[in-house]
């Protein structure tokens, strides 16, 4: 605690406090009266909800009340001392330069940084480094004060090297567009990861072919995916449907007892009732459209899973703008539920979930093709029969065994991954867009094979988020997906979600023909191992 004083004061003189004269009577009648009139307000205002009485159509005593907290606000806050940073006019005084802060025990003033005495785009590089070190420039509000994004990252590197201790050597920083990310993807970069971008293809897909980017570190993955991608394309091609296309969020609220969460539970089953909060929801934005609302009541909570289109965008914050509106309006017809979160994680979002699995989230699709049994002996270096058995006793037996949830795949993840960071999704969607299911079956009298995935929560758009940023834009552009579909909103999401899934399909068959003919082992030791790190 500091106290400001003119005079120094002399060894063992007690600090004076700052308003002797102000009567402690005075305090109390204003503490007294905010919180007596807060009550009432509060009070009353609950009475008209309840009634449908305007809000804003107030009585003599209401009004009168109102003032009061007004005033009474406005002195406590002054009493507190924070109506100087609140409302500059309540300062009756600028302090001086002769003033004096002493702390308590009456030890000198800390030295003043450079940052406070003179602007920081004014400050050399050097000077810049160690007020961040020292805590006078916070770290993260370095874009701010500088104005230039990629000073502040070198400003902001060399700090944290100077803290820690630790070299940042290997990490670029220059060659970067900063300013992208502001405010939207990364909050104090330091630098950037390079991660390379392989490509898989042609994936001839609905007629179609498409060159698929895949950002990996991992050897033989973009090999692989290949090798699928020409088995199908000589096969005549996959195909891939959209199933369904619903991004979800799902607050949840309490109330006081079970039955009053059932109650809202039935009105947002009524029809009627879901017409006009649609219209509510749909406010929110061009794209989005409430397509349902389902209630699951657990005790006296309520977890309210909203699903709706989203257009082009992947599509989260769009979807919780709409559910907040939607609440505020529940919020006046149910004046006793509180929302004790706009995410109660029936989502659910991030996390391997049987909801998804179920219900879907995102894009649901399926993607299938047949490979002609020549393909899968000289292309695939197996048969068709081997391939079936596999698929039977990994896929399907060994995932159940494990107690799989949507892991009913050989390696659907590893796709998914490297073509979401090729292509600016959020990574850490990976969890639930992977959820998969592979199956093989001989067909043709068993000469060919038919393979499929069905993949019922493909979280993906083409813009927002990292979609923005150029490698990413320009690898979405590669696809012919790039940005938003102005003849049909939504059209470019849901081609991304089919080449994904198609990838999916190709990276499958290719990595259980591996393993269904021993090649897995001896293909990783070839092209996934780094010769300048082994030592034996």
């Amino acid at each position: 605690m500091k106290v400001r004083q003119r005079q120094p004061l002399s060894a063992g003189e007690p600090l004076k406090p700052k308003h002797e004269s102000q009567s402690y009577i005075t305090h109390a009648l204003f503490f007294t009266a905010f919180f007596s009139v807060a009550y009432f307000l509060l009070h009353r205002w609950r009475e008209k909800i309840r009634t449908s009485t305007p809000l804003h159509v107030l009585t003599l005593s209401e009004l009168a009340a109102t003032l009061t907290l007004l005033a009474s606000f406005i002195y406590l806050i002054s009493f507190f001392g924070i109506a100087s940073t609140l409302f500059p006019f309540f300062n009756s005084r600028s302090p001086s330069d002769d003033d004096l802060y002493l702390t308590v025990n009456c030890s000198p003033p800390p030295p003043q940084s450079p940052s406070n005495l003179i602007p920081c785009h004014k400050l050399e590089d050097d000077e810049l480094v160690q007020a961040v070190v020292s805590g006078s420039i916070p770290s993260y509000s370095l874009e701010s004060q500088l104005k230039d994004c990629r000073k502040a990252a070198v400003i902001r590197r060399s700090a944290v090297e100077i803290v820690t201790g630790r070299s940042l050597e290997g990490l670029p920083v220059e060659g970067f567009d900063y300013e992208a990310i502001l405010g939207q993807c990364c909050e104090m970069p330091i630098g950037f990861v390079q991660i390379p971008v392989g490509v898989a293809g042609p994936l001839l897909l609905n007629g179609k072919e498409y060159t698929v980017p895949m950002a990996t570190t991992e050897g033989c993955l973009v090999a692989s995916t290949n090798r699928g991608c020409k088995a199908i394309h000589v096969s005549g091609g996959a195909s891939c449907f959209l199933l369904r296309d619903a991004m979800t969020r799902a607050p949840v609220v309490r109330f006081a007892s079970a039955k009053r969460a059932s109650d809202l539970k039935f009105y947002l089953e009524d029809p009627l009732n879901f017409d006009s909060l649609a219209v509510v929801f749909n406010k929110t934005s061009r794209f989005a459209r409430l397509q349902s609302i389902k209630g699951t009541v657990a005790g006296k909570n309520l977890y309210i899973r909203f699903s709706c289109s989203t257009g082009d965008a992947m599509g989260m914050n769009m979807v919780s703008k709409g559910v907040q509106n939607v609440l505020s309006v529940l919020e006046r017809e149910f004046p006793d539920m509180d929302v004790m979160g706009i995410s109660g994680n029936l989502c659910s979002d991030k996390k391997a979930a049987a909801v998804n699995w179920i219900e879907g989230r995102g894009k649901s699709v399926v993607c299938e093709a047949v490979i002609k049994g020549e393909v899968v002996k000289k292309v695939l270096k197996t048969s068709v029969e081997a391939l079936v058995e596999l698929n039977m006793l990994k896929n399907l037996t060994g995932s159940a065994l494990a107690g799989a949830l949507g892991g009913f795949n050989a390696h659907a993840s590893n796709i998914v991954s490297a073509v979401f960071l090729a292509t600016g999704q959020d990574p850490a969607q990976n969890v639930e867009s992977s959820s998969c299911i592979t199956i093989i079956e001989a067909v043709n009298d068993s000469h060919d094979l038919h393979i499929s995935v069905t993949m019922p929560s493909l979280e993906v758009g083409t813009v927002g988020g990292g979609t923005h940023l150029a490698s990413q834009s320009a690898c979405l552009n590669l696809l012919g997906v790039k940005g938003a579909s102005k003849e049909s909103p939504g059209a470019n999401s849901g081609q991304l979600a089919t080449v994904v899934a198609g990838a999916v399909l190709a990276g499958e068959l290719s990595l259980m023909s591996a393993i269904a003919a021993g090649q897995l082992v001896n293909s990783h030791m070839k092209y996934n191992r780094s010769s300048t790190q082994v030592l034996s």
